[in-house]
Formats: C-alpha cells, structure tokens, sequence
C-alpha cells in the first residue's frame, strides 16, 4: 500500500511577538493560510525496520535532521512499531524560506503513517505530537487558514480568508530564525493588529486584510538582509495590494486580487531574482 499525502507551503498574514518565555521560546500571535505551492510525500511500509528518506532535491538533508525522519520516529516510538517506512519528498517549497517546508513535510508523514498503519488518531491527537517536532507542524498537520498562538503550537481553525493570488519571492541569501529572534529588541518592535486582521477574515474583507498585514520580524530581518525590503517595494510598484515577509524570511509575497496585476509583479521580478513564483490561496 502507498500513501500519497501533498504538503503545502503556509504564508503568515501577520505575525506578531509578545514576549519572551522562561523556556526560551516566544510568545506569538499568528495568522496562517496553505498556498498552492506543496511538495509531494510519497509513503510506503517496508519490511526492514528502517526510516527511508529520498527526495529530488540534492540539499534536502535525509537523516535525523530531516523533519519528516523526525515524524516517522516519533510515530514508531510513540506506538511502538516494527514496521519500517520509505519516504519520498519531492520538493517544490524552497528550503529554509520561511514557508514550513520542512514542518508540512513532517505534517503530511504524520498524517500519511496515521493511514497507512491505520492508527485512527484524529487531527488533534496528530498536532499535540507534531509540536513535539517544531512549532509549526500543529498548525501544518491542520493546513487551511488558523489563528496559532503560544510558541506556534496552539491553533485555532479559521474561515477560509478571501482568495487572492500570491506571488513569492525567495532572496538567494538565507536567514537564521534563531539570529532574527535573539536581535529583537521588544521596546521597537510594530506590533501588527491581529485582531483587525481576524475580524477582516471574519467578514471576508480582502481590503481590510491586506491593510492589516504586518510582521513584527521584519524590521530586525531588513537590518540583517536589506534585499528583502527592496523586494517588497518592487512589489508594491509593480502593481501588488500589500507586500510582506514570512515567517522569519527570507522569502516575501505579495497579495493580488487580480490575476493580470499578480502577473505584472510576477513578471517584474522574474528579471532579477531566481526564485518566483505565482500560485493562489488555498480553498
């Protein structure tokens, strides 16, 4: 038997930092939504009692440090199976782009095994693991649009935000998450109004939502890679309703309602950055 389970990319419509916790994580406010740009996870039971990783992606690491890896373990420890697994990853989300490449992978291998070892856990059962893995994957495991807080872990299902297009794109020079979070300094930092922005999802006002768009990480990710705010202001004049980082960085997307103005900026910056891409909000 074969699992095939899609992992899409997820962009934060606003991000916002309360404080830092006494375990050394942060206290977040966060709004997520899956784009139509995924990888593909392939699962199959093998005989040997082995975690297999292959991808079409010659930088993707296939041990340990692979987030999907980390899911197969815990599931295998977790309930104790004497099965092995092979896993196929083929990547279409950039690596360590502030998209939960890796998070939605490990996401879609705990959903996939759930199936393919018929384990019966719900989605919530799935989520309180996946956070054992990073503080994404809860939120990946669940995909669509949710409200996450805590470290990332707590996540609230939301509507579906009005559908747009999305262009992104990737700066060559990545970021260190942890670099970004240890140079906030909290007496600076713009909060964005996550309320407003929720209640915008609510009513489904697209307007509303891109006025409310903000990042909270983005003044101390510009100081540390300035291309990543001559990019958003690229967008802004080739046309895009609001332009913003995600996650950490490096990767910045753009909003449009209109498929020929997403087009204009798409082909605007396809002159000079590798990385672009046009996809939609996922329904």
């Amino acid at each position: 038997m074969e699992v095939i389970e899609k992992a899409p990319a997820k962009i934060n419509l606003s991000l916002d930092v309360l404080q830092k916790r006494e375990d050394g994580y942060h206290e977040l406010e966060m709004v997520m939504t899956s784009i139509d740009l995924a990888d593909r996870v392939t699962l199959k039971t093998i005989a040997d009692n082995q975690i297999s990783i292959r991808s079409n992606n010659g930088f993707l690491p296939l041990d340990q440090r692979n987030h999907a890896y980390k899911a197969a373990l815990l599931i295998k420890e977790t309930f104790d199976i004497q099965l092995g697994v092979d896993i196929v990853i083929e990547k279409k989300i950039p690596i360590a782009a502030g998209l939960a490449g890796g998070s939605s992978d490990a996401a879609a291998t705990l959903r996939g095994l759930n199936q393919l070892w018929d384990l019966g856990l719900t989605l919530e059962e799935l989520a309180v693991l996946g956070a054992e893995i990073g503080s994404d994957v809860p939120y990946c495991v669940y995909g669509g649009s949710a409200f996450a807080t805590g470290r990332g872990e707590k996540i609230e299902p939301l509507d579906e935000i009005p559908q747009c297009w999305v262009v992104l794109v990737k700066p060559k020079k990545g970021i260190s998450t942890g670099t970004v979070f240890s140079a906030l300094a909290y007496d600076t930092i713009e909060h964005p109004d996550t309320q407003a922005m929720l209640a915008a999802i609510k009513t489904q006002n697209y307007n509303k939502m891109t006025q409310y768009a903000g990042n909270a990480l983005e003044k101390t990710s510009i100081i540390r890679q300035p291309a990543i705010e001559t990019i958003k202001q690229k967008m802004l004049q080739f046309g895009a309703d609001t332009a913003l980082m995600s996650g950490s960085g490096p990767t910045i997307f753009a909003l449009c309602r209109k498929y020929s103005r997403a087009q204009r900026v798409y082909n605007g910056l396809k002159g000079f950055c590798n990385e672009v891409y046009l996809v939609r909000t996922l329904k």
